[in-house]
C-alpha cells in the first residue's frame, strides 16, 4: 500500500445559501481545491453527502458534482455514512491511492439543509438514527443528545453550566475564521441565559442547520513534493461502528465506535494520545465534546468536562480542540463537516491558520461522527 498526501484543500463559507444549488456548492469547494493543488483532472472523486436525496431532490451525487465540473467520464460516487459521510468519502479516496487504482483522487464533501422547514430538516436528520427503535418513536437528535448529556451529568455530578466552556471555546477560535458561520465570541453567562431546546441541551449546546461544502485533493506521497509546496500526510485514518441504537449499546456513554476508531489510528501512525498537536472534534453538541476527548484518551471517564473548565482545550491548552470554530461556531453541514474538519488541519499543519494557528502543530487528529456514535471515522494528518 502507498502512503498519501492531501495536495490540495477547498472550502466555501459556511452558511445559508438561499440561491446556490447543491452542485454548485461542491463546484466552489472543488475549483478551490483544484486550484490549491495546480492540477486540472483527477482520476476519481467521491463526494460525501447525507442528505441532497430528501432535501434537494437529487440523490445519484457523484455523477451530478463530476459532469458539473467538466469531468464527465471519470470514476465517481457519492458516499454517505450520516453526519459522518464527509470522513467516509475521504477514506475511500484514500483506499484508492494507496491500493495504487487511482494517482490523484478529489474528495468533496456538501450539504444543503436550509432548502426545507426546520421541521422537515429535523426529520431528515433524524433517518440517521433507528428507524424503527427511535424514529418511530418522534425522538430527534436533539432529544437523543439530551439524553446522553442528562445521563451524564447524573453519573458523574456535572451541571449544565460545566459545559459552557466548550461553546465558548469553539466561538472564541471561529472568530478567526472567515468561512465560520458564527464568527463572533459568546460568554459562559450567555450561555448560561441561552433558550433551553430539549433540557438540558440548550441553544448554545448545538450546531447548527446550515450549508457548506470543502474538498481535498489526493496523491501518492512519493509525488506529494513534485505536485504542492506545501504536502501533509495522512498518517491514519480509522473507522469503528457501534449499534444504531442508543440502547442496544452496552454504556451509551463510553462511544466506543470512538475508543476503537481512536485506537485503530494511534496504532497505524504508531502513536499515542498524547503526541496529538490539536483535535478536530465533532461537537454536534457540547456531550459529543467531553464523551470524545474521554474516548479518544485525552480525559477519564467522566472527566471530559473538566478539560474545558481548566482551559485545557484552548489553543494554549493541552490538547486544542475545534481550532476554527469546530461544528458549533464554523457551522455544521453534514455531510460537508468531515471534510472541513480536514481542511482546517491541513491550514493548522501548514501554518495558514492565522490568528487561530497552533505553535509548531505537527500531527493533528480528526474525527467525524455519524448519528448518536454509531460510525466514527479518525484520521491522523501530519506536517511534512
Amino acid at each position: 500500500m502507498r502512503d498519501v498526501a492531501i495536495i490540495g484543500i477547498g472550502q466555501i463559507p459556511v452558511g445559508e445559501h438561499w440561491d446556490t444549488s447543491i452542485r454548485h456548492l461542491a463546484l466552489g469547494a472543488a475549483m478551490n481545491a483544484l486550484q490549491d493543488a495546480n492540477v486540472a483532472q483527477v482520476d476519481a472523486m467521491y463526494v460525501g453527502n447525507m442528505l441532497s436525496g430528501h432535501i434537494s431532490g437529487q440523490e445519484h451525487l457523484g455523477a451530478v458534482v463530476a459532469d458539473f465540473l467538466g469531468m464527465a467520464g471519470v470514476e465517481a460516487l457519492k458516499v454517505e455514512a450520516a453526519c459522518a459521510s464527509g470522513a467516509a468519502a475521504l477514506r475511500v479516496g484514500l483506499m484508492a491511492v494507496a491500493s495504487g487504482m487511482s494517482d490523484i483522487v478529489m474528495v468533496v464533501g456538501v450539504e444543503k439543509m436550509t432548502d426545507t422547514s426546520g421541521q422537515d430538516t429535523t426529520a431528515a436528520l433524524a433517518m440517521a438514527a433507528d428507524a424503527e427503535y427511535e424514529i418511530s418513536q418522534g425522538v430527534s437528535f436533539v432529544a437523543l443528545n439530551a439524553l446522553l448529556m442528562r445521563r451524564y451529568m447524573h453519573e458523574y455530578g456535572w451541571a449544565r453550566e460545566d459545559f459552557a466552556n466548550f461553546a465558548v471555546n469553539a466561538h472564541a477560535n471561529a472568530v478567526h475564521n472567515p468561512h465560520a458561520m458564527f464568527p463572533k465570541a459568546i460568554t459562559a453567562a450567555a450561555y448560561n441565559r441561552a433558550a433551553i431546546i430539549a433540557d438540558p441541551v440548550g441553544l448554545l449546546d448545538a450546531s447548527p442547520v446550515c450549508d457548506g461544502a470543502a474538498a481535498v485533493i489526493l496523491a501518492p506521497l512519493d509525488v506529494a513534493r513534485s505536485l504542492s509546496p506545501a504536502p501533509v500526510r495522512v498518517r491514519a485514518s480509522a473507522i469503528a461502528t457501534d449499534p444504531i441504537a442508543m440502547h442496544d449499546r452496552p454504556d451509551p456513554l463510553a462511544l466506543h465506535a470512538a475508543r476503537l476508531s481512536s485506537q485503530r489510528a494511534y496504532a497505524a501512525a504508531d502513536i499515542q494520545a498524547g503526541d496529538v498537536d490539536f483535535f478536530e472534534l465533532h461537537d454536534a453538541f457540547t456531550i459529543m465534546s467531553a464523551l470524545s476527548l474521554e474516548a479518544a484518551g485525552f480525559a477519564e471517564r467522566g472527566q471530559g468536562v473538566r478539560l474545558a473548565l481548566d482551559g485545557e482545550i484552548a489553543r494554549d491548552g493541552r490538547i486544542p480542540i475545534t481550532t476554527l470554530g469546530g461544528l458549533k461556531a464554523r457551522g455544521h453541514p453534514v455531510g460537508a463537516t468531515g471534510i472541513y474538519q480536514v481542511v482546517e488541519a491541513v491550514l493548522q499543519l501548514r501554518g495558514l491558520a492565522g490568528a487561530a494557528q497552533i505553535p509548531n502543530a505537527r500531527l493533528g487528529m480528526t474525527q467525524n461522527i455519524g448519528g448518536s456514535g454509531a460510525t466514527i471515522i479518525t484520521h491522523i494528518l501530519e506536517a511534512l
